[in-house]
């Protein structure tokens, strides 16, 4: 099995036009049950449309895309300006492996060895925050940075973007993953942010280059966090929020949530109440979070 062919295929459909994430994991797992059996160089679209289950419509699309000259241009573009991961790659984490739908590729910029760090915690919460938000994350994550965890976020306004910020200033190491292609910022007020963290830390995104954002990237991008990470933290949300979204993710991921508790007629804090109602820890202190991954 020639791995670099491999990538190189995974790479190739991820690019193309017509197939989700949904179907490049069905031809993942078909082709790791397969791998011994199958000639690479044999397959074409139309056999790869069929694998990964497209329908009609997204299967037209795909083959039309798959080996014409715009794919081409958009696949030596990626080759030239980006680097990325492969889900056949050692280093490849094991924990988002494990986790749902992992995407057969990752573009990131920065130090790709934070992905596999043993203390990954996730941070998630409103994009329209109060002061408590800003309170709780200055009393939690300088500890937690001192005890050597790295904070995931998804770079968005509010709470994500804090949480970052916390980190740096608190001496620690952060792991962005965005909905966008690395050439593109979402906020475009967080541009100077992404980019200090792409040279100093970790920028990470499924997206390719020139991919703006999208409303469903958002809960493609937090299944991405919620399985990398060996907990989540949800500080300030309302009900029904994305941020709820990411936390039972992590459930389904059988990952610890956090909570930060908050005052009972807060609407800022029902999201949060209602997951301590439901199972999450509650978090009063560093110590709260410390002492789950102590194992």
């Amino acid at each position: 099995m020639n791995i670099e062919k491999i990538k190189l295929l995974l790479l190739k459909l991820r690019i193309s036009k017509g197939i989700g994430i949904s179907g490049e994991h069905k031809f993942y797992q078909w082709m790791h049950k397969n791998q011994k059996s199958v000639c690479f160089e044999d397959l074409n679209a139309k056999i790869i449309a069929q694998i990964a289950q497209l329908n009609v419509k997204n299967a037209k699309i795909f083959i039309g895309d798959f080996n014409s000259h715009a794919m081409y241009i958009r696949l030596n573009k990626n080759l030239k300006f980006c680097k990325y991961i492969s889900i056949v790659d050692t280093d490849y984490p094991i924990a988002l492996k494990e986790g749902y739908l992992p995407p057969n590729i990752l573009f990131y910029q920065g130090d790709k060895q934070l992905m596999n760090h043993s203390k990954l915690l996730g941070v998630v919460g409103s994009r329209k925050h109060t002061k408590y938000a800003i309170q709780a994350l200055q009393s939690i994550l300088p500890d937690c940075v001192r005890l050597d965890f790295a904070i995931v976020s998804g770079l968005a306004q509010g709470v994500d973007k804090l949480s970052h910020q916390c980190t740096i200033a608190s001496g620690g190491s952060t792991i962005a993953v965005i909905g966008t292609g690395l050439d593109k910022y979402y906020p475009a007020e967080n541009q100077e942010l992404q980019d200090y963290i792409s040279k100093n830390h970790l920028v990470m995104t499924e997206y390719p280059l020139d991919t703006p954002t999208a409303k469903f990237h958002f809960p493609d991008r937090n299944r991405i966090i919620a399985a990398l990470v060996r907990g989540v933290l949800v500080v300030e949300a309302k009900s029904h929020s994305g941020s709820l979204i990411t936390a039972n993710l992590a459930l389904q991921n059988n990952r610890e949530v956090f909570a930060i508790p908050g005052r009972i007629n807060d609407i800022m804090s029902k999201g949060c109440n209602d997951l301590i109602l439901a199972g999450a820890k509650p978090v009063l202190s560093f110590k709260d979070i410390v002492e789950e991954f102590q194992y």
